[in-house]
């Protein structure tokens, strides 16, 4: 094949993405994207001092997984983080001065591009999903991923879409599960965030005493380099770690027409959990709210969401039953 000619034409590809229900990697389809070049010290470059969240945890391995609720934060520049990632003592005032390297990972995880770079529109177009049979999709409907060596998300599965994700810089290992394993994996909705459930069992370390299920769950592992494009299929299970210095990734969820009917179990859940949670005792909500649920929520803004999921999920009920009979007829 040509240096320029792709495995896959646009069509086929989002055929595939589509309809595999099994984890795959794509090779040889990014080449040509100036995305390639977004490593940490490029994107300090660009971003120029403008700070970010990073999420602190410890490198030792604990029993129970660690969640965002129990994590720290601060916010720093690239630059700061890089200065700290090389090992360079931290200046002593700095963000990351209270953090040893040894000691600790950094993660500025889930950061939504049109906001990080919403002076700058132009990088939007240096992501092109329009090789995967998505045209019309950039950098701005995704989310950018910078990690040092041991930073991690728990495990976990998302309830909307399935996931690309491009590996920029260094290399991730994914523990990828079906779902058919779920009930192995314990799952749990504290933390809170709508579209995610969270298993109690910490998949580096596993506590077999507390969760003897696990064993019978199989994990899919794949270390994702540099240049490759990792599909994960609607709601499977994933455990991300960074085994590199630096990792940059940059996804992109594709909606897909099973997200109606899971929008109205999320609307659900959500009343649910807000409702017990208040009743229990309102003053303790950041334990069991994620950091990334930011928005203050009611009782009132919880029932407008499941009013407005039931209301999309019939509407796109009503219109396949029509395409159905227009195509029989």
């Amino acid at each position: 094949i040509g240096e320029d000619v792709k495995p896959f034409t646009p069509e086929k590809t989002k055929e595939i993405v589509m309809s595999l229900q099994q984890p795959a990697v794509f090779c040889d389809m990014v080449g040509d994207w100036p995305a390639l070049q977004w490593n940490a010290k490029y994107l300090s470059t660009v971003l120029d001092g403008k700070t970010l969240q990073f999420r602190l945890g410890l490198k030792t391995a604990d029993l129970v997984p660690q969640f965002e609720t129990k994590c720290s934060y601060v916010k720093a520049t690239l630059e700061q983080f890089l200065a700290w990632s090389c090992g360079q003592p931290p200046c002593l005032s700095g963000p990351f001065s209270c953090y040893d390297y040894s000691k600790y990972w950094a993660y500025a995880d889930y950061k939504y591009l049109a906001r990080v770079f919403e002076d700058k529109p132009e990088l939007f177009q240096d992501i092109r999903w329009c090789d995967f049979g998505f045209p019309g999709r950039s950098g701005k409907e995704s989310t950018l991923w910078i990690g040092s060596e041991g930073a991690n998300t728990p495990c976990h599965l998302d309830s909307y879409g399935c996931n690309l994700v491009l590996q920029v810089q260094g290399r991730k290992r994914w523990h990828l599960f079906p779902p058919g394993d779920t009930s192995f994996l314990y799952p749990t909705r504290i933390p809170y965030e709508e579209s995610s459930i969270f298993s109690k069992v910490n998949i580096a370390n596993p506590d077999l005493k507390r969760f003897p299920e696990f064993r019978n769950s199989t994990a899919h592992v794949v270390t994702l380099s540099p240049g490759q494009v990792l599909l994960v299929p609607r709601q499977w299970w994933h455990y991300v770690e960074s085994i590199d210095p630096i990792t940059v990734s940059i996804n992109s969820w594709i909606e897909l027409d099973a997200d109606h009917e899971a929008r109205v179990e999320e609307a659900i859940t959500r009343v649910l959990v807000c409702a017990i949670k208040a009743a229990e005792n309102p003053s303790d909500g950041d334990l069991w709210l994620n950091p990334t649920e930011v928005e203050a929520t009611s009782h009132e803004i919880n029932l407008q969401y499941l009013n407005k999921a039931v209301s999309a999920y019939l509407e796109c009920q009503k219109t396949s039953v029509s395409e159905q009979a227009h195509s029989s007829s």
